[in-house]
Order: C-alpha cells, then sequence, then structure tokens
C-alpha cells in the first residue's frame, strides 16, 4: 500500500453559498489553485469485489486524518467518483478540503472514503484515468438496493477491518456528483440509520435508469421518480445539500435543474405538509445551493468546504470525544480487498 504523508496547507476561501439561494443564482468562483498538500494520509488504491455486481472491480482509497485514533472514531464521509474526487489536479480534491477544514477546527476530525463505480474485468484498468468505469449507471441510477447493500456489506466492512469510523448517521455523510449524487441519496434514502447526511452537486435525479419492455412499459425506474416518493413517504431523518446549474444538461433523459428544483420542493412540501397535520418526528434539513454553471463539478468543488461546514455545524470540531470502550482493528482480515499493482 502506498501513503501519501506530506505537510498540510491552507485552501483558498470558500464559496459561501446562502440557505436563500433557491431564488438567486449565485455567482462561481474561478477554477481553484492546485490542491495543497496533504497532512493527512491517502491509502490506496484497493480494489474491491462485489458479491451483488459478480465480474466487476472498482476501486477506492481511504483518507485518514493526521492524528487518528482509533479510541475516538472520526466521522465518516463516503463519496462516489473516487477517481475524480481525489485528483488533486480536479475540481472536487476533497481530501485536500477535509485536511484544510479539519486542521483549521472547522469540521470534526474525518475519515473519507472515495470508491469508484464498477468496472467489467478481472483488474480495474490503469487507462481508465478519470473516465467513467462501464458499470456506472447500472449501480449509480438504478432505484434498487444492490448498490446500498455493496456499500453497508462489502465496501464499509473492508475499511472498517483496518480503520475504525463512526456509526452515529449523523457522523456519516455521503455524496457525490451527478449520478454519483442520485447514488449517495438512494442509499441514504433506503439507509437513514447508516447515513443521516448527503451533499448532492449536479443530482440526476432524471430516467436515466428508466428502461423500457417490448410494449413500452416501464421495466426499470428511473430518478426522476423521487420527487413523488419524497412526497408519499414517510420524512427520513437527513440532512441534504442540493446543488445544480441553470445551465445543467436539458436531453433525453430529463432537465437536470429542473429536476433539481423538483427536489427541493418535495422536501420542503413534506415538512410543511407534516407541520400543518402537527405530526411528530423528522423534518428534512435542506440547503440548496443554485448556481450558474453546467454540467461539471466545478460550482459543487468551489462550495465543497463551506457545505461541509453547513452539515457538521452543530458537531464540536476538535477531537474531543470520549474514547471508544470497543477495541480497535488490528489488521485486515483474510477477506481484504486485493490491492491494484498501480499506484495512487
Amino acid at each position: 500500500m502506498r501513503e501519501i504523508l506530506t505537510a498540510a496547507a491552507l485552501l483558498g476561501a470558500a464559496l459561501t453559498v446562502s440557505a436563500t439561494a433557491a431564488q438567486t443564482p449565485a455567482r462561481t468562483t474561478p477554477p481553484p489553485a492546485p490542491a495543497p498538500a496533504l497532512r493527512g494520509t491517502l491509502a490506496g488504491p484497493f480494489e474491491l469485489r462485489s458479491q451483488r455486481f459478480p465480474g466487476t472491480v472498482r476501486r477506492y482509497w481511504v483518507y485518514v486524518p493526521s492524528g487518528y485514533d482509533p479510541r475516538r472514531p472520526p466521522n465518516l464521509l463516503l463519496f462516489q467518483d473516487g477517481q475524480r474526487a481525489t485528483n488533486p489536479a480536479g475540481s472536487l480534491r476533497v481530501p485536500a478540503v477535509l485536511d484544510t477544514l479539519i486542521l483549521q477546527h472547522a469540521i470534526p476530525p474525518t475519515l473519507g472514503i472515495f470508491v469508484t463505480p464498477g468496472h467489467r474485468a478481472a483488474h480495474y484498468p490503469d487507462t481508465l484515468g478519470m473516465a467513467n468505469p462501464d458499470h456506472r449507471v447500472e449501480e449509480y441510477d438504478a432505484l434498487s438496493d444492490d448498490y446500498g447493500w455493496m456499500t453497508l456489506n462489502e465496501l464499509l466492512p473492508a475499511v472498517a477491518a483496518r480503520w475504525r469510523f463512526a456509526d452515529d448517521p449523523k457522523r456519516r455523510a455521503i455524496g457525490g456528483t451527478s449520478s454519483g449524487a442520485i447514488a449517495s441519496w438512494t442509499i441514504a434514502w433506503r439507509h437513514p440509520e447508516a447515513f443521516g447526511n448527503v451533499i448532492s452537486f449536479i443530482g440526476s435525479y432524471t430516467s436515466i435508469g428508466l428502461t423500457l419492455g417490448p410494449d413500452g412499459a416501464p421495466r426499470t425506474l428511473g430518478g426522476d421518480l423521487y420527487p413523488g416518493l419524497i412526497r408519499k413517504s414517510p420524512i427520513r431523518p437527513l440532512r441534504i445539500v442540493l446543488q445544480d446549474g441553470a445551465a445543467d444538461l436539458d436531453n433525453e433523459h430529463g432537465n437536470w435543474f429542473l429536476a433539481n428544483q423538483q427536489m427541493a420542493k418535495s422536501l420542503a412540501w413534506a415538512n410543511a405538509q407534516a407541520d400543518a397535520e402537527h405530526r411528530p418526528g423528522p423534518r428534512y434539513d435542506v440547503r440548496t445551493a443554485w448556481t450558474r454553471g453546467g454540467h461539471s463539478d466545478a460550482d459543487g468543488g468551489a462550495i465543497l468546504p463551506d457545505m461541509l461546514r453547513w452539515i457538521w455545524r452543530d458537531q464540536p470540531a476538535a477531537a474531543d470525544a470520549p474514547p471508544s470502550t470497543v477495541p480497535p482493528p488490528t489488521a485486515p482480515p483474510p477477506t481484504a480487498p486485493r490491492r491494484s499493482s498501480a499506484g495512487s
């Protein structure tokens, strides 16, 4: 396993988007400067195969914050499309964002997991680079629980074999961009006991996952169903960031900007209806960021630091949680994932 361990430096200032940004498109910042060196450790890539998706392989990386102490399990951030999320020359640069915010005591110590979609191969190809693996739609855009099952029963246990992280869903966030955003939403929607926070940038709440039979009847459903599901289902205890740009895609799958606004409207309606009926229980905690950009990670990357602060705004940033009484893992089990021969 290759580990990257270097001195930390501060990121540039983050773009702040108000909670009322739904009414006025926000200006975006210029492309970010190159990511600073990490103070924490980025381990990987590792390979993971799934019983739920036979014949596929995916890569993942683990960001371990500086000062990691297994007796005080850190928060968890799980991010999709890990090859782009960890790219130091990209727009997201999530490990660098975590590194800086933790150093500033702006968020609690946080362990990051960055996973790619699956690819149909014996080993993950080095030649893919930042491109999408060929099993992305089947995993990310499906409304089934298959990807959630893999995440909860295969990916997280593989990481937990070596590193500890929080069990409390309020201390766990899951996020991504485009189809990675809807994949994150689907997991949290189905498993709020596992993830209480969602970061959705340019989310594909459209009909990508919709397939039709010979008679034209739907065989599988797409993410455009979610606004209706939200209105007709019990409220989940979720805190959600929704970002999209006015110049996002408009194609045969749908209109991304309108789809994200429909999500926001449905979440707000569900809260208002529950209040009107004086129903006890949770309410959705939503922050929207309507920007001017297109289908790109750039706007989401610009506001990511502020969104992470907002998600964990009511948690102490210092590592002062009481020590855990559960012994930490000492070594990966025999079934630990095979590491790719490629470097990180």
